[in-house]
This record gives C-alpha cells, sequence and structure tokens, in this order.
C-alpha cells in the first residue's frame, strides 16, 4: 500500500484529501505545520508528498527544496495562489505537479495515482544493466539514472532526468508542449504546459554551455522542443 503525507494547515481540505485518498487504497498521514511537515517528510518512508504552499513556521516551497535536496520521491504542489510565478517558482523547486485550490478531490486522487504510477515503473527492475547514451559529451545512464556533461556529473530530478531521457531517445523529432506533458506526467496536460517550459528550462540551465544558444535542446517555435543530434 502506498503511503502519502499530506502537508496542509487547513484541516477540512486536509481531511477530505485524506478520505478520498483512503478510499482509493492509499495509507494517509497528515500534518499541519510545515516545519514538523518537514521533518516527517525527510525521516520518514513515504511514496508522495502532497504539499501547501502557504504553511505555518516554513512554507512549502522550502520544503519543497529540503526534500528535492535528498529525495526524488513526488511532490504534488497545491495553493490557492493563482499567479503562474509561484507554480513556476514550485516547479523549478522541482515539485512534479502544481494543483490551484479549488479542485475536485477525484482529480487529486488521479494525479496521485498517475505520479505513482510512473514512478514505481521508473524505478522498477524493467530497465536493462549498462543503457547508456552518449551524444556529443552528454552522457545520460538509464540504469543508474545519472547524468554528465563533459565528464562533470549533474544533479536532476525525477522529472527533469525523465523528460531529458525522453527527448535524447527520440532524436530530431518535434514534440508540443502537450506532447511532452501527456508522455512525462502520464496525464492530459489540460492546458498546463507551463510544467515543461520550467524543465526544459532547468535541464539547459545543467547541459548547456549557452543556454541562449542551446547545443542539445532546441525551441521550435511555435511548436515545441526537438533533441538535436
Amino acid at each position: 500500500m502506498s503511503k502519502i503525507l499530506i502537508i496542509e494547515d487547513e484541516e477540512a481540505i486536509a481531511d477530505l484529501e485524506k478520505d478520498y485518498l483512503e478510499l482509493s487504497g492509499f495509507e494517509v498521514e497528515i500534518e499541519n505545520r510545515g516545519d514538523v511537515g518537514l521533518k516527517k517528510a525527510l525521516e520518514g518512508e513515504y511514496d508522495l508528498f502532497i504539499l501547501d504552499l502557504m504553511l505555518p513556521e516554513v512554507d512549502g516551497f522550502e520544503i519543497c527544496r529540503e526534500i528535492r535536496n535528498v529525495k526524488n520521491t513526488p511532490i504534488i504542489m497545491v495553493s490557492a495562489k493563482k499567479d503562474d510565478i509561484d507554480k513556476i517558482r514550485g516547479l523549478g523547486l522541482g515539485a512534479d505537479d502544481y494543483m490551484t485550490k479549488p479542485f475536485s478531490p477525484s482529480e487529486l486522487v488521479a494525479r496521485v495515482k498517475a505520479h505513482l504510477a510512473r514512478y514505481e515503473r521508473l524505478i522498477g527492475t524493467g530497465v536493462q544493466e549498462n543503457d547508456i547514451i552518449e551524444i556529443r559529451g552528454l552522457k545520460i545512464d538509464k540504469t543508474a539514472r545519472r547524468v554528465w556533461i563533459n565528464g562533470e556529473e549533474k544533479n536532476f530530478t525525477t522529472k527533469e532526468f525523465d523528460l531529458l531521457t525522453f527527448l535524447a531517445q527520440n532524436p530530431n523529432r518535434v514534440f508540443t508542449k502537450d506532447e511532452l506533458f501527456k508522455e512525462i506526467w502520464a496525464m492530459e496536460s489540460i492546458g498546463d504546459i507551463a510544467t515543461v517550459t520550467v524543465h526544459i528550462k532547468k535541464i539547459r540551465e545543467k547541459i548547456e554551455l549557452n543556454t541562449a544558444k542551446p547545443q542539445y535542446i532546441e525551441t521550435i517555435w511555435g511548436v515545441g522542443y526537438r533533441f538535436k543530434v
């Protein structure tokens, strides 16, 4: 049974999320304070985090940053703040998804299932040993989920690694942002393509010598992205 930690200070919302997730077969814990929630997240064994942004003591951005320093566990951020800057910041810190309140509990359950299924496939045993992609100084070890650029190892979040690997495995093919969202996040984008844009930006910062003139991931204006070989 997958174990989920909800860090949410609005008890009514947290309880509602917990009820729907437990009805779907998940084990759920709730923490209402940011500092205590962060301690639990770092010390406990959880399969997914549902993280509110506005929390007492420690906010959701800091919690996300601290989790990502040590874990690749999926993180779904939720917030009443609708500004794109908050969404971009959250995704840039390594969150896998961002949902704006109010949302339907059934949609939350669907996203939780999609992220867990994706993560379980990625850490499973189906990947062949020594499965490595090497392109012009870029080395991607799919087995160990590690990336080097010109011999220097770079740290990638789960979704950043998935997105880079998918593009590198399909070189010279143009993908729309909607196609990439559906492939990597295993769900329809519902217009939420900012997620892809943020992750592409973070990947370029790690592998490109000049992000203004990328040599690996090329923007095809008005269409999407292409990995050049």
